[in-house]
């Protein structure tokens, strides 16, 4: 079985407005990367995010931007090393999101949906897929509540 998941939400907003909450860092440090975001996400880019649940910048590699359609990211699997495993084996690897941008209702609402994917098919690796379900599915509402109330869900939910 692969380990991959797919959530979703629509919001009620243009979709280049949305796109642009998500591809702009300042927007995208203002509801959901708490330590912030540096860096535009662009196609070939290396971006930093940083949140106050996990501590400290990581790099996020930028495969691909389509304007106000799809971003796709790679980025370092949090799972950790398995105790028993090869140390070569056992030494860090990617998972890939994907971010797609659908207009809805004549451009008036935009249906995003994000999926992830590329977990080892171990224990750690299933848990590391469920905290990152949820997380993007916390993305996804703040991101709602940002550009449809001005209301930012995740200040001082983790400090």
């Amino acid at each position: 079985m692969d380990l991959k998941f797919e959530v979703g939400m629509r919001v009620s907003k243009p979709v280049h407005q949305v796109f642009e909450a998500v591809a702009d860092p300042a927007q995208l440090s203002a509801y959901f990367t708490t330590g912030g975001a540096v860096g535009r996400l662009a196609t070939g880019q290396t971006v930093q995010w940083d949140f106050a649940d996990f501590p400290g910048a990581f790099p996020v590699q930028v495969v691909e931007v389509v304007q106000d359609r799809r971003i796709v990211l790679k980025w370092e699997a949090n799972e950790g090393a398995p105790a028993d495993a090869d140390p070569v084996v056992a030494a860090g690897y990617m998972t890939t999101v994907t971010m797609t941008f659908t207009p809805l209702d004549d451009g008036a609402r935009t249906l995003v949906t994000i999926a992830e994917e590329g977990w080892r098919q171990t224990p750690t690796g299933l848990k590391a897929s469920y905290g990152n379900c949820m997380g993007w599915t916390q993305m996804l509402a703040a991101l709602k509540a940002w550009l449809e109330h001005g209301v930012n869900l995740r200040e001082g939910a983790f400090r």
